[in-house]
């Protein structure tokens, strides 16, 4: 049991570390609010489809809120914290509900899904951040363009790299323990 508890918290501290690199790896600016488009979400949905719905919140949530902190995107840390790690729960909730079936293949439609609905929790709970807590007001809609087109590349690049990972049976043991 002890064994199973500490290598899902490696693999979530890998997927936290792997969130971060990837946000920071690659940040196009959004001048209307001052936030950055990154590739971070889709590391994000792929944790959040191997991993237990948890372990996956946890990782998007502290890997996220780092990269905003080592960036220097300070004001940003708190409302990422909570809202990736919103993001992981709700695309391994339904992930795990509409992909998983008996025979152990994942639907590919039901992945897209899952993402889709995930980086909407994404969309709006960086408008409102940015609207109420920022303040920017109704000047938030600006981010949306830039939200959505992260959430698609973030879906993409899950709903392509996730399947080929739950394929690997060494993988797939060490997600099951």
């Amino acid at each position: 049991m002890r064994k199973n508890h500490t290598l899902r918290i490696v693999m979530c501290a890998l997927f936290a570390a792997m969130i971060c690199v990837f946000t920071m790896l690659v940040q196009i600016p959004v001048p209307a609010t001052g936030g950055y488009v990154n590739l971070g979400d889709g590391v994000i949905l792929i944790g959040a489809f191997l991993l237990q719905p948890f372990y996956a919140a946890a990782a998007a949530g502290v890997g996220s809120m780092l990269a905003d902190v080592l960036a220097g995107y300070v004001s940003y840390a708190p409302g990422t914290l909570v809202i990736k790690t919103c993001v992981a729960l709700a695309a391994s909730f339904i992930f795990r509900l509409m992909c998983r079936k008996k025979n152990g293949k994942v639907s590919l439609p039901g992945m897209i899904a899952a993402g889709v609905c995930a980086e909407i929790v994404m969309v709006l709970g960086y408008f409102v951040y940015e609207a109420v807590v920022l303040g920017i007001g109704a000047g938030a809609s600006a981010g949306i363009p830039g939200n959505l087109g992260q959430g698609a590349v973030g879906i993409l690049v899950a709903c392509i790299t996730a399947p080929l990972l739950l394929k690997n049976e060494e993988l797939k043991n060490i997600m099951k323990k």
